[in-house]
């Protein structure tokens, strides 16, 4: 058709060696800063392979700096990547061949980047990364310290989530993450995927974790942050994965009844160990995956908050333009009437109702307006009167070009 195409993130970098990426432009995930200076060659008719990796002294770090400018699909939300890659070697997981090795951006980048968002009307902060517990690990810090340090820039009414972390890397900063999860700035809210509740499919995927482990990280924090949210993701089928393994895991989700459940049929990644093991019969994976469904649709987890007043923070549109969404300090799902000055507000706000997944609220007379600025207009760019831009000379890799 005459196109140029340019393909940038995971996919390239994990197998860039593809045929379907012959005659294609592409990025990795850490050179996403370069990406005009990629179309202005592909527009010239260069194709243009980007795919090296950010180092400072040697040392791989998170990536394009985060004070670049963006724009944020939702104004009143910033979503901040922490670090990059991993330290696992789980079996069935490509992240590591696109990701690679860890690399932390410092705290001082990660609380401007707050600060910044939050002068521009940002109410809400997302952490994110392969894996949230490893950060600063190679940079003589830790999650905990972080997260501490941003607290101090939360303003009043703003709250922060911390993203997805791993079993083994939570389990040493327990007593400090749920300190963090009682500031009532931050969302009692934590993602840790266990993906079986066996422990000989634990090993075989290399997870580094038992079930016991993954247990005293949901009964300690749930017991130090009553109520606290705890969700988490499980793979049906993996190679190894006997019946009995299977009963495990449905025992272990019938025991603590998680409010989000993620479930996945396993699926081969190519150039994993684990995409060469002998597969479960397919009718198999699917008979254990409506077992596990079933059963996450046989408790209803909110019923109990019917009557309650909560504050919710209020930052989406429902998917059905009907109701206004927000998150009470679990970070449940509350779903409130349509009344535009209430979006960007922390609302106190009556439960009348719930289903699986949200509840249904009445706003209360008692509205806060948090941040420190209205919010941009929805398509502005952020970012614009930033003067730090972190470019390192050892980082500027040169561009590759090919006929």
């Amino acid at each position: 058709m005459g196109k140029y195409v340019v393909l940038a993130g995971c996919v390239p970098q994990g197998a860039p060696k593809s045929s379907f990426l012959h005659g294609l432009s592409i990025i990795g995930v850490q050179q996403i800063d370069r990406v005009v200076e990629v179309v202005e060659e592909t527009l010239k008719g260069n194709t243009v392979k980007l795919l090296g990796t950010k180092k400072e002294n040697g040392r791989k770090i998170g990536g394009a700096s985060l004070l670049l400018p963006k724009v944020r699909r939702n104004p009143l939300i910033e979503i901040i990547a922490i670090n990059t890659g991993c330290l696992n070697q789980c079996t069935y997981c490509k992240t590591k061949h696109a990701r690679g090795d860890l690399g932390s951006y410092p705290p001082e980048e990660i609380v401007a980047r707050a600060k910044q968002a939050f002068e521009e009307g940002v109410v809400e902060i997302w952490l994110t990364s392969e894996d949230t517990g490893t950060y600063g690990r190679d940079i003589g810090t830790s999650l905990p310290e972080l997260l501490w340090k941003l607290v101090e820039v939360i303003p009043e009414g703003c709250r922060l989530r911390l993203g997805m972390t791993n079993p083994p890397y939570i389990l040493e900063h327990l007593e400090e993450i749920a300190k963090i999860m009682h500031h009532p700035r931050v969302y009692g809210f934590l993602h840790v995927p266990v993906q079986s509740g066996s422990d000989q499919v634990l090993a075989d995927m290399k997870r580094e974790y038992c079930r016991a482990d993954f247990e005293h990280v949901v009964e300690f924090l749930q017991k130090k942050v009553p109520g606290m949210t705890i969700a988490t993701d499980i793979i049906c089928g993996f190679p190894t994965e006997t019946e009995e393994n299977f009963e495990d895991t449905m025992a272990l989700c019938a025991k603590y009844k998680f409010p989000s459940l993620f479930i996945n049929q396993f699926f081969p990644r190519p150039g994993t160990p684990a995409a060469l093991m002998t597969r479960v019969d397919p009718q198999e994976v699917k008979k254990r995956t409506k077992r596990l469904t079933e059963l996450f649709y046989s408790y209803e987890p909110y019923g109990h908050n019917v009557g309650v007043i909560q504050d919710v923070l209020v930052t989406e549109i429902s998917h059905d333009k009907k109701h206004y969404v927000g998150h009470n300090r679990f970070y449940e799902q509350v779903l409130i009437p349509m009344r535009s000055e209430l979006m960007g507000k922390l609302v106190k706000v009556q439960i009348k109702s719930a289903t699986k997944f949200s509840m249904i609220g009445e706003p209360l007379n008692e509205v806060v307006m948090p941040g420190l600025a209205k919010p941009l207009e929805k398509g502005a760019v952020s970012g614009l009167n930033t003067d730090v831009y972190l470019e390192e000379s050892d980082n500027k890799v040169g561009l590759q070009f090919f006929s």
